[in-house]
């Protein structure tokens, strides 16, 4: 029987939920056993038989010859093609951003790591989302947007240089962490005990407690603070069947795996991680989704680990793309403020989530919900069991 809606409000949070329920044993799914409402097989990707080598393309290991035309021009050679599979073969490749284009599917290797390059240089800012809201920021050093079949698979390791982009408390270090950190360069606030990448991410976090700068207007004014605009590791936006399946994503500038408006989205059998002390360090954020699996995975992270968001305030409940269908199962998450959350950007709604068996050890909160007063949005069909 249906429950009727309740509200729950306090001080931090003012959201409708409705029917957010223990997951009933005898449930089913004619589609998905054991799931508590109809949700169509999410598809893979498809990607076809089609196959470069970035070595081929002039690409060189080690850790010092930077990649980012090679691996482009080897997208290229195999998306006129029709697409295929990049490999990436086992080595230390530093490279700038990669462009996604459809499909694709970027194999990197065992033995492989994937350096991003921390000179900020080769990170224009552009017009993405960043928090649930449109805003100029630095590109992803993973970006595609508007794209069919995409895949990361194999077993290779994918780094954010994250430790270049990101501020760091003195309560979250060592004595000697945070000695080793300031001998390193960069500028110290000794007042507030705050480490900054640059003079440049000091002046751009100079407003208490915002990492979207809504003030600013034009993109000169966000140009003069660029290094404080840490992009998403991965940001693939309106996009159909994509799929996370076997790498180590780790190191991220700020969120590590941000799948926006994406249709049919696998996350299966990776590793992600960051420094427990990384300044919004979350492991896999997916905003606006629609039939999605998160399954057989491990989280140790900075902030959230698994969140469900789906945008903030008027300008997202005016879109109205909720995030719905998500399977999350057989996951476990270490360090990270919440193993599973919803929010707190939830202005265009969450419902039919279904979570399942996944540990949480470590981790400050196991289920977290949150939002703020007056965010707006419809939470409702969540089902929980065996945690």
């Amino acid at each position: 029987m249906r429950k009727k809606p309740f509200t729950f409000t306090n001080t931090v949070l003012a959201i409708l939920f409705a029917n957010v329920l223990v997951a009933q044993p005898n449930a089913k799914s004619k589609l998905y056993p054991g799931i508590e409402f109809q949700m169509d097989r999410v598809k893979e990707p498809i990607i076809p038989n089609n196959t470069v080598n970035i070595k081929d393309f002039g690409a060189k290991s080690g850790g010092d010859f930077l990649n980012t035309k090679a691996i482009a021009d080897a997208i290229d050679a195999v998306s006129k093609k029709g697409g295929g599979k990049v490999i990436i073969p086992a080595g230390i490749w530093l490279r700038g951003p990669i462009i996604l284009k459809s499909n694709i599917e970027m194999y990197a290797s065992a033995g492989n790591l994937i350096r991003f390059s921390a000179d900020k240089d080769l990170y224009p800012i552009i017009e993405t989302s960043f928090e649930g809201l449109n805003i100029w920021r630095c590109i992803s050093p993973i970006y595609g947007k508007d794209l069919e079949n995409i895949a990361f698979t194999a077993s290779g390791l994918w780094d954010g240089s994250g430790d270049a982009w990101r501020m760091v408390k003195k309560s979250k270090l060592t004595d000697h962490e945070w000695k080793k950190l300031v001998a390193s360069g960069g500028v110290v606030d000794e007042k507030n005990g705050n480490w900054f990448p640059s003079q440049q991410y000091k002046d751009g976090a100079n407003v208490a407690d915002q990492n979207v700068r809504l003030e600013l207007k034009t993109k000169a004014e966000f140009l003069a603070i660029r290094d404080f605009l840490r992009p998403a590791m991965v940001s693939i936006q309106n996009s159909k069947r994509v799929k996370f399946g076997g790498p180590v994503f780790q190191n991220s500038p700020a969120w590590c795996l941000h799948p926006l408006m994406v249709e049919e989205l696998i996350v299966r059998n990776i590793i992600v991680r960051n420094p427990w002390y990384s300044l919004n360090g979350d492991g896999l954020d997916v905003e606006s989704c629609k039939n999605v699996i998160i399954e057989n995975s491990s989280f140790d992270v900075g902030d959230d680990a698994i969140c469900i968001k789906s945008g903030k305030d008027q300008g997202r409940r005016d879109r109205g793309v909720p995030c719905e269908n998500l399977i999350i199962r057989n996951n476990i998450v270490y360090h990270g403020h919440g193993g599973v959350t919803m929010g707190s950007e939830m202005s265009g709604g969450v419902g039919n989530m279904h979570v399942s068996s996944n540990t949480f050890m470590g981790t400050d909160v196991g289920l977290r919900f949150k939002s703020t007063r007056g965010r707006g949005g419809m939470v409702e069909n969540i089902y929980i069991s065996n945690i």
